[in-house]
């Protein structure tokens, strides 16, 4: 993620909170209603006239700047560890990135220039990460994810044909967390959701969280959920060389994948559609390691009873994977209809040639480059044709 001395700045190192408390609360656009407009459940917009398959980012990012500044006086940045684990100059580089991003991050008319040079038509518009906002208070936090699926569903009634929504939930109330998925998917026409893969430090399947009850209802919707990481939250050792984002991010995904899997949540809620981002993470890739240690050892089978790559084959991944070589290993794996083309847009650690990336896997079928480069996501987000 990345941080800016504009209005928006939440780098921890600039100490901006307390200066902007009393603005943001007084600011007019802070204060103002933002009319909603319901985005329909499906549209005709998959195939062109002459029936060619549209192709769809999985993987790409909104900041509301309204949002952006409301909050600016919780200094959200205390609490992103891809901040509070990086060096002065990871987070100089990250300034100079917002400086030249925020017009992508948090603007229509550019989002859309790029897509066409990308050759996407659809972008499935999540959250930026630093905005799931778990930290806050529970009512705070789930009024903020009420804001930021509104606004979302705003973007998305400007170009429908161009976008569809995935929401945020607040994880430290699961009760809230039920409420806003129900509001997010039901009256919002969003098409799933986006959460981080840790909940300030505690695992998903954590006790204490008590989430049991949103994958619950999760599964009975049958919803997405894009699980997208926010750092290494114990990432003492890797503040330098911006590995908390290169090493902590993929870390993170293949910690959360695996207790979604040993846990028995998985199991237990076999209608999500869990996709995992930047390719699946170190655990996509190393799966063998956890069968062998499910079969060797008593402790790895308290809960489930297959052994866990079976279920890992139930998650989708998307194609940021940066190698050709790599994503041909994770259709081989996992099949062609189970990986998505995806972009992390508009981060400098996100795939600027999608198409060109699927295109460079040696021997892809035809039929399995459409499904990647739209068609899966087409089925998941229930994008009618």
């Amino acid at each position: 993620m990345f941080f800016t001395c504009s209005p928006e700045c939440l780098d921890p190192t600039h100490k901006h909170g307390q200066a902007r408390s009393a603005a943001a609360s007084s600011s007019p656009k802070a204060k103002a209603a933002v009319p909603i407009k319901k985005s329909p459940a499906a549209q005709s917009i998959v195939k062109d006239s002459a029936g060619k398959s549209k192709v769809v980012d999985i993987h790409c990012h909104y900041l509301n700047p309204e949002i952006n500044r409301k909050t600016a006086h919780l200094n959200a940045a205390q609490y992103d560890p891809t901040t509070v684990f990086a060096n002065d100059l990871t987070r100089q580089t990250n300034v100079a990135q917002m400086r030249d991003r925020a017009p992508k991050l948090m603007g229509i008319e550019e989002r859309l220039k790029d897509m066409d040079r990308m050759g996407v038509d659809i972008q499935a518009v999540c959250p930026a990460p630093y905005h799931y906002f778990y930290f806050t208070p529970p009512d705070e936090g789930a009024a903020l994810a009420r804001e930021v699926n509104e606004g979302i569903a705003n973007l998305v009634a400007t170009h429908p044909d161009r976008f569809v929504g995935l929401g945020s939930v607040p994880l430290q109330n699961p009760e809230m967390a039920v409420a806003e998925l129900e509001y997010a998917v039901k009256k919002l026409g969003l098409r799933g959701v986006e959460i981080n893969t840790n909940v300030n430090g505690m695992n998903l399947t954590d006790p204490r969280l008590g989430l049991e009850k949103f994958f619950a209802k999760a599964n009975d919707l049958g919803t997405v959920i894009f699980m997208h990481p926010l750092g290494f939250t114990q990432a003492d050792r890797l503040t330098n060389h911006y590995f908390n984002n290169v090493i902590g991010n993929p870390l993170d995904t293949t910690i959360a994948v695996s207790h979604l899997i040993f846990d028995g949540v998985v199991a237990r809620n076999p209608k999500i559609k869990f996709i995992a981002a930047h390719g699946g993470g170190y655990i996509a890739h190393y799966w063998a390691r956890m069968d062998h240690a499910w079969r060797a050892r008593a402790d790895c089978r308290t809960v489930i009873k297959r052994k866990p790559s079976s279920y890992l084959e139930k998650f989708y991944f998307d194609t940021i994977t940066f190698d050709p070589e790599m994503l041909r290993n994770l259709i081989d794996r996992y099949g062609a209809d189970h990986v998505l083309l995806g972009t992390d847009y508009p981060y400098d650690m996100g795939e600027d040639d999608p198409r060109g990336l699927v295109a460079s896997v040696k021997n892809l079928p035809e039929e399995e480059r459409r499904q990647i480069e739209g068609l899966n996501a087409m089925r998941l987000l229930k994008i009618k044709a």
